[in-house]
């Protein structure tokens, strides 16, 4: 009898101590974050707010410089937390990317995925989408939070699924000119709720207009725009000194958003040239920035 209290003893004692190294592993763990866009929401919501218009082809949106923005948002939101990767949900006919798709696409930590686009061009599978890779990362413990940019009641079943499997759902919208762009059913079943609002946008959605810039000389070559980074990176560190410099490299590739529109913006002063929806130009301008910063360290 003494011998099976011993032998149950022992066996309790292990079980403990495999729990103990489970849970200590558990917390060397760290957690982890993902991006959800909707992106026909996104257009339609930040088109209206800031350009007056759902449609498209009546103002260009910067999705490279937002999503920075929104990666650095996450990164404050989440401060203890690594990114997984950005995900880019929109609609394509015969689900072929697009020219600006493709854009998006080839940006880093960034997953395009394409549902169908009808006729009347409305997107078809982009919410089966979601609920797929949100109920799947959360299933295999690959995420533990998961923002999600989106407005259609047809979420809430992602968002369960999710849920479900322990992760936590955050909502984050546009600021809505007039009454409300998401559906009430989504806002009770998520973690938290999150708006942004026109001062946010602003940088990124612009109507089709003349360019800001005119130059004689034309489109700039990206050495010209790389070397104005660089000389943008040599200003910017004489004035703020190698202990912002410091706190800056650990977001490389990333620029904070107020830092990469003040680049932006004095770039398109030196150039004489908008920059606005150049996806390639404005990755040469951060390079050149980023090249220059990296050889001061």
């Amino acid at each position: 009898m003494n011998d099976d209290l011993a032998a149950l003893s022992a066996r309790i004692d292990h079980t403990n101590e495999l729990l103990q190294r489970m849970l200590a592993e558990v917390a060397k763990t760290p957690s982890t974050h993902a991006i959800f866009v909707d992106a026909g929401y996104l257009y339609a919501a930040a088109g209206r707010l800031v350009a007056g218009t759902e449609d498209r082809r009546a103002f260009d949106l910067d999705a490279e410089g937002l999503i920075d923005a929104l990666i650095d948002k996450a990164r404050t939101i989440f401060a203890d937390s690594r990114l997984l990767r950005v995900y880019w949900y929109d609609g394509a006919r015969r689900r072929i990317h697009t020219a600006e798709q493709q854009t998006v696409a080839e940006l880093p930590d960034v997953k395009v995925r394409l549902g169908n686009l009808n006729a009347n061009n409305q997107q078809k599978g982009v919410d089966s989408l979601i609920r797929s890779d949100l109920e799947s990362l959360a299933r295999h413990r690959a995420i533990s939070d998961a923002a999600l940019l989106g407005g259609d009641e047809d979420l809430v079943s992602a968002v369960e699924a999710a849920q479900g499997y322990g992760a936590r759902v955050h909502l984050w919208g546009i600021e809505a000119p007039e009454g409300r762009n998401q559906a009430e059913p989504l806002l009770w079943e998520v973690d938290s709720q999150r708006t942004f609002d026109l001062d946010f946008f602003k940088p990124y959605v612009s109507r089709r207009t003349a360019p800001a810039y005119e130059s004689a000389a034309g489109r700039p070559t990206r050495e010209d725009v790389r070397f104005v980074g660089a000389q943008i990176a040599a200003k910017w560190l004489a004035a703020r000194g190698r202990d912002t410099l410091v706190e800056l490299l650990p977001g490389h590739p990333y620029l904070p958003g107020s830092v990469d529109q003040d680049l932006l913006v004095e770039a398109e002063g030196l150039l004489q040239y908008s920059l606005r929806g150049q996806a390639d130009l404005r990755r040469a301008l951060r390079d050149g920035f980023w090249d220059h910063l990296r050889t001061q360290y």
